[in-house]
């Protein structure tokens, strides 16, 4: 037997955790806890999936608590394999679940900093307020982000940095600035209703409100129907990718469900997969490694 690697390990303890917290879990009608209980392909593919990934019959959490979990799980699958590839992207990273109620705001990074100043003056300002909103901020589910460098860490083993040069760069702590942001990664058990959009409105105000660089934006979602993926994936410009939390049982799936005269299905996954669009959970730690 080939020894598993630190990624397959940490993707098995994913799904291992999604199921013993009751976010993946089968009822006793035979409807997994992602399904759409309304659209038959939903059910079937969600069942499908949950019986590859070895779900047992039993009570789901309630639908927010389930997303809550989803977003907790994903942070930790992230904070188990992405800060150990040093040899390829080098750093004091940390892997953080904001949720509602984190005092770290989208402005405590480096590139985003300046938010704080127009929340203040918009929220002086009834005029402003109502006019602008707070449509320019951004609560991420995940984030990544980087810590700054002491001037010995930047001059090991060479002379890098002195007091008369690199007064603004961002990654040096002595310039008095914020971390960076290195990911942001939006948490979707399933998509509903509008829920695919509000991903990429997140996006679309991370690219427009930042000052400097961009850092990685993904979305990272359970949803079994192809379709509903294809509305987030498809597409440049706002995302980078999405992942699925599954997608080897997704695919094995959806040609299992094709079978039965609904090829569409498998054709918009395969052109999904085809044109970089989604991708499997496992891949995202060397994506944030680029």
């Amino acid at each position: 037997m080939s020894k598993k690697s630190l990624i397959q390990r940490a993707r098995e303890q994913y799904h291992k955790r999604l199921i013993n917290s009751r976010v993946l879990t089968i009822s006793s009608d035979g409807i997994a806890s992602n399904a759409d209980t309304s659209n038959e392909p939903s059910k079937a593919i969600a069942k499908s999936i949950a019986e590859r990934l070895g779900a047992t019959v039993s009570g789901k959490v309630k639908g927010q608590t389930a997303g809550t979990l989803f977003e907790q799980i994903t942070m930790q699958f992230v904070s188990e394999t992405f800060p150990k590839l040093q040899h390829l992207r080098p750093g004091s990273w940390t892997v953080l679940n904001l949720g509602n109620q984190s005092a770290i705001k989208t402005w405590d990074f480096a590139q985003y900093e300046h938010l704080a100043y127009l929340a203040q003056i918009v929220s002086e300002n009834k005029r402003l307020s109502t006019t602008l909103g707070n449509d320019y901020m951004v609560a991420p589910d995940v984030v990544v982000y980087r810590s700054l460098y002491e001037d010995e860490e930047l001059n090991n083993g060479s002379l890098v940095v002195t007091d008369n040069i690199c007064k603004m760069a961002d990654l040096r702590k002595k310039n008095g600035g914020k971390p960076i942001l290195h990911a942001s990664i939006s948490a979707k058990w399933t998509m509903r209703s509008d829920r695919a959009q509000n991903s990429r409105t997140e996006a679309l105000n991370l690219i427009r409100n930042r000052k400097g660089h961009l850092p990685h934006i993904v979305v990272v979602t359970g949803e079994p129907l192809p379709s509903r993926l294809a509305s987030l994936a498809l597409g440049t410009g706002d995302l980078d990718c999405v992942y699925h939390f599954a997608l080897y049982e997704l695919l094995d799936a959806v040609k299992a469900f094709g079978t039965q005269g609904r090829e569409d299905i498998i054709e918009t996954l395969e052109n999904l997969v085809d044109g970089k669009r989604l991708k499997d959970i496992s891949d995202l730690p060397l994506d944030l490694s680029c």
